[in-house]
């Protein structure tokens, strides 16, 4: 090679290495008392052991760190369960299901902790039921060790407050751009609390449920629909 041509090449590879990590356009669909498209893969965490052990459904790895766990039912102060209504179950085994999440769902405690998804190929469609949203509440999808793409809680409530009634939870829809192979869920205080994940390796249409449900046209009221929030840490 000729001496000359050393430099630009040398330049060039030097932009390469300070590359800006990719950003992905994440498309958001979230809605009270929606639920994934039919047909795709599905995770319930139904048949985990309760605690923070390492575990695997659909060729799905599940991890914590380090007080993050798989729960059932609430512990004030702690975590509390997502509230299920219209579509919200109906893949999951909970069809028309009104009320707190009687099965198994996932909790990230408090800052430093952290559940991770692993999945065992790359998807563009993540679906998952976000209990008592928090504005200090974090997503972040990973391409390899390449953060992609991040969504907080405010993206799925800008005045969310940690409702735990019918208001507080959400059914999430999310469309990426560019691939990913894990998900992180973290939360600066008690807690990030999700279950009934659903994802593709394909982006996925707008599920029908969420174009008709509305928070404006359920017919059942009463004190059981509202929560107080839930006890700082």
């Amino acid at each position: 090679m000729k001496r000359k041509t050393l430099g630009p090449i040398i330049c060039l590879m030097c932009l390469a290495c300070f590359a800006p990590a990719a950003n992905a356009a994440l498309t958001i669909v979230k809605t009270v008392g929606g639920g994934p498209p039919s047909g795709l893969n599905y995770l319930t965490f139904d048949a985990f052991t309760l605690g923070g052990t390492t575990q695997v459904e659909n060729n799905v790895t599940v991890s914590f760190q380090p007080a993050a766990q798989v729960v059932n039912g609430s512990q004030s102060g702690a975590y509390a369960a997502p509230y299920l209504s219209g579509a919200n179950g109906d893949e999951f085994g909970l069809p028309n299901y009104v009320g707190d999440d009687p099965s198994n769902y996932l909790t990230t405690g408090t800052v430093g902790s952290s559940v991770t998804l692993d999945f065992s190929g790359n998807q563009q469609y993540l679906g998952l039921l976000w209990g008592s949203v928090d504005l200090y509440n974090t997503l972040q999808f990973f391409s390899g060790n390449t953060l992609v793409g991040t969504i907080a809680g405010g993206a799925i409530n800008a005045t969310a407050t940690g409702d735990q009634g019918l208001n507080g939870t959400f059914y999430v829809n999310i469309n990426s751009d560019l691939p990913f192979d894990s998900v992180v869920a973290t939360s600066t205080n008690f807690a990030f609390e999700f279950d009934n994940v659903a994802y593709s390796a394909n982006q996925v249409p707008e599920p029908a449920s969420l174009i008709v449900w509305s928070v404006l046209g359920l017919s059942v009221a009463g004190a059981g629909w509202w929560r107080r929030r839930k006890a700082a840490a």
